[in-house]
């Protein structure tokens, strides 16, 4: 297959949308498909089956706000972005943005089949606009999402089942969904990993993922200020983001000195199987791969049951959810966990079972897959004359 892959945003593999997109465009060309990439990183000009397009001027204080959240956001350029579409069997929008919208305008004129990724939830775009949490701000944002893009592609992938039916229930309408995981990379499994000798007597409790306000880490850092053992907990925010400064200073408030840092891969894996328990107290997730990639190596989970989250599916057990946004709820949790260390160990088998259906392998044949058939279903309706 010759793929055309649309990422408005891509940038480095520090954020889900842009791992799953490189997940895919490594598995496709392991499988000897032709992938072309449009996207608007300047460091990869010049490089192989890249299509570089300009970023969006905001003037200077948006511009600095974009750039504050890690993040570039590209500006269409249609003759770049035909040049890639030409001679494509399929193209796979990462997000409904500008980008992906006049792709598809060029897919149609091409006669070219189109999927499409959901990994924006419409809380992704209302929270910085201070209206996460209003619901006709973000039901307005589903309705564009669905009729100026998602209503006219040949095939949608959601991540997980959530996400599609939070979409089809506000929209009203059932899409032609293909439900497939971002999957786990292998690399993250159980290994036997010594504690740093500065926590070996800490109680060591880890989140994975972007410091921004939805992750909701002022919760788990309120809920660490109440434990009965706060003295005796490390806590560890591996990643970077937007909240970082606000995070340290809201620590220090409460005397909290948590490690704050981007790890590799290879070090992730090593600080999830040395520390004592996983937090996850995210208000707004699709799919949340880094609580896959910790309780894929047996750590065991606390998650926030919002219903905005697709993350609290994971909980094995009651132990393994508090009520989100309640720092004392959590702050409950983990002194369970910290006082029943033999309950936790036997969960550990559990979860490390539980995690085999998340294979990045599989997940990536599936999506090549989806791939085919809509190429397929494609030529089928034009030779019928359906489309």
């Amino acid at each position: 297959m010759i793929v055309t892959i649309i990422a408005d945003v891509l940038g480095e593999e520090n954020n889900g949308t842009t791992t799953a997109c490189m997940n895919l465009v490594r598995y496709l060309t392991k499988c000897g498909d032709i992938v072309k990439i449009v996207c608007c990183d300047k460091d990869k000009a010049g490089k192989e089956n890249y299509f570089i397009v300009p970023t969006y001027n905001f003037g200077r204080f948006l511009n600095n706000y974009v750039k504050k959240n890690s993040v570039s956001i590209a500006k269409p350029d249609e003759q770049i972005i035909e040049n890639a579409i030409i001679g494509s069997d399929i193209i796979h929008v990462m997000i409904p943005f500008k980008l992906g919208r006049v792709a598809l305008k060029f897919a149609r004129k091409y006669h070219i089949p189109v999927s499409a990724g959901f990994h924006c939830q419409a809380e992704n775009i209302t929270s910085h606009l201070f209206l996460m949490n209003v619901a006709l701000a973000n039901h307005i944002t589903y309705k564009n999402f669905y009729n100026e893009f998602y209503k006219y592609v040949d095939a949608i992938h959601y991540p997980t089942n959530f996400i599609k039916e939070v979409f089809e229930n506000d929209v009203k309408v059932k899409t032609n969904a293909y439900v497939i995981s971002n999957g786990v990379n292998d690399r993250y499994h159980k290994i036997n990993c010594k504690k740093p000798d500065e926590f070996k007597d800490k109680f060591v409790i880890l989140f994975i993922g972007r410091l921004s306000k939805e992750k909701s880490h002022l919760v788990l850092l309120n809920a660490v200020n109440l434990s009965k053992y706060k003295d005796n907990i490390q806590l560890i925010f591996a990643g970077d983001g937007p909240r970082k400064q606000y995070i340290i200073k809201k620590a220090q408030e409460l005397n909290i000195n948590p490690i704050i840092k981007f790890f590799s891969h290879d070090e992730l894996v090593e600080v999830i199987n040395y520390s004592d328990l996983y937090c996850h107290p995210a208000e707004i997730e699709i799919e949340a791969i880094s609580c896959l990639e910790a309780i894929s190596c047996g750590l065991v989970p606390l998650i926030a049951n919002s219903p905005k989250s697709a993350t609290k599916a994971f909980a094995l057990t009651s132990d393994n959810l508090f009520d989100y946004n309640n720092p004392l709820d959590l702050a409950k949790k983990i002194d369970y966990w910290i006082e029943h260390p033999v309950e936790k160990e036997k969960l550990k088998q559990d979860y490390l079972g539980y995690t085999k259906q998340f294979n990045q392998e599989e997940c990536m044949k599936k999506m090549r897959a989806m791939l085919e058939e809509t190429i397929k279903k494609y030529r089928e309706n034009e030779k019928n004359n359906i489309l």
